[in-house]
């Protein structure tokens, strides 16, 4: 009998990936570099493989073909023991049939027909990492951390990955049924949806009170960067140039290309104060030389001039975006509230086994500037808040916000309380607690922080001998 040998490391050439996650609208994903590619430094040590391991497989082939139910091909039984080799070994990694990676190499243009969803195996399921904003997973109420256990009233148990996946997928106007599992809830929620064509915003904004600005990236994209940065100049320019402080909204954000996590961080870094690591973004590790990688700040400069800054996260909040948020963290740049971020830190490399097939490969974790693993750990935040939902049907709910002596009728005029809520922004804040709870912490959080800086650097100009120099 002929056995199969231990070959040669083999050179390949991958595409790396940030912020994998499946796609059930669009099958789509994250790339970064086309032109990686994984080339051992050194010999990797290995264990021998054992005569009897391999007896012990093809005797198991060899069983499969005799005295299974059905006739099965040996390209299937192939194929299959491949997919078990790389299911086993994490839930991000996964072997890729002709179907799969042709889908991978053509569904990168951003739009696509689907329910917006992005999704990843968990526990024989899907698990919802996010929907996408304004689209039909999102608009009918799909959360982060639901599981899809039904489609169309088959069992995601009963499926492959890329056959649950697949069966998400389908024409703008058709209709899909989701039977979906939620945490502290006994029974199961059905969503009917119809299929949308997705476009992915990656930016929104606006000016929540007072000179308090708001920018949410929903995902990472090639353009992300630069429209957050066009976005933020018209914050400044409706403040009248004063603004006094940024929430930077990361909740339900799966990731997304790396350059695009990257350049967004750099833009509110200061490189007088990056020295601590290196002006480290992130970088990563494996086993591979080629699978070390570090991303540093450019020293372009803080475009918000120093001003106060919030990051908001919670368990949608994954990848790209926990290393922004890791980033700014480590840097104290920022204040992170919210809930802890997903956890996904790890780095997959698409492997081409030849031109219709290929594998997708956990090949490095990565780290924040301090050298925090965010793999399975993510982010925690600085201020905890849960995403409660207010009910403004009680007189009590108007103490969210106690009446406070500037808001008396004849009160004495003092000087300017920079980060204090104006008297006719109490109604807007209520208004934003009932819609979002934690976002109304997040800009408690950050006139709190505007009102202090203020407080020093008056204190700054009334005593300049007494500080320190740095």
């Amino acid at each position: 009998m002929m056995y199969p040998t231990a070959g040669s490391l083999i050179k390949f050439v991958g595409i790396l990936l940030i912020g994998f996650a499946l796609t059930p609208s669009s099958y789509a994903f994250k790339e970064e570099d086309p032109n990686t590619s994984l080339n051992p430094s050194t010999p990797v040590k290995t264990e021998a493989l054992q005569k009897d391991d391999i007896d012990r497989f093809t005797n198991a082939i060899a069983q499969i073909k005799d005295f299974y139910v059905q006739q099965t091909s040996d390209k299937k039984l192939l194929e299959d023991a491949i997919r078990g080799m790389l299911s086993g070994l994490d839930p991000h990694s996964e072997y890729l049939d002709e179907d799969s990676y042709k889908t991978l190499l053509v569904a990168t243009t951003g739009a696509f027909g689907g329910l917006g969803v992005e999704v990843t195996g968990e526990y024989g399921v899907l698990k919802v990492i996010s929907p996408i904003d304004d689209t039909p997973a999102s608009k009918a109420g799909i959360k982060s951390g639901d599981y899809i256990v039904a489609i169309n009233g088959k069992l995601v148990s009963e499926m492959t990955l890329n056959e649950a996946v697949d069966s998400m997928r389908g024409k703008k106007g058709t209709m899909v049924t989701l039977t979906v599992i939620r945490k502290n809830l006994k029974t199961p929620i059905v969503y009917k949806l119809t299929r949308e064509t997705i476009h992915v915003s990656s930016i929104k904004s606006n000016m929540l009170s007072n000179g308090f600005g708001y920018v949410r990236i929903s995902e990472f994209q090639e353009p992300t960067a630069k429209l957050m940065t066009s976005a933020i100049e018209k914050l400044k320019k409706d403040a009248g140039g004063n603004l006094k402080g940024l929430v930077l909204d990361l909740r339900n954000n799966p990731g997304g290309l790396l350059d695009s996590a990257v350049q967004v961080a750099n833009a509110f870094l200061d490189d007088r104060k990056t020295h601590q690591f290196n002006d480290l973004i992130v970088y990563t590790e494996g086993r591979f030389a080629n699978a070390k990688y570090s991303a540093k700040a450019t020293h372009i400069g803080d475009i918000l001039d120093g001003a106060p800054m919030v990051v908001l996260v919670n368990a949608g909040s994954a990848s790209a975006s926990e290393i922004v948020a890791g980033a700014l963290q480590d840097y104290h740049r920022a204040i992170i509230v919210g809930i802890n971020s997903f956890g996904k830190g790890s780095v997959q490399t698409v492997l081409p086994l030849d031109d219709k097939h290929a594998i997708k490969l956990t090949t490095a974790l990565y780290h924040t500037p301090s050298g925090r693993i965010i793999q399975n750990k993510g982010i925690v935040p600085d201020l905890m808040v849960e995403d409660m939902k207010i009910q403004n049907d009680k007189p009590d709910a108007l103490a969210l916000a106690p009446i406070r002596e500037f808001e008396l009728k004849g009160h004495l005029a003092g000087k300017d309380t920079a980060g204090v809520v104006a008297a006719d922004d109490k109604s807007d804040s209520i208004a934003l607690a009932e819609s979002d709870f934690q976002l109304y912490q997040a800009l408690k959080t950050l006139k709190t922080m505007a009102m202090v800086e203020a407080l020093n650097s008056t204190a700054v100009k009334s005593h300049p001998t007494s500080t320190a120099s740095n």
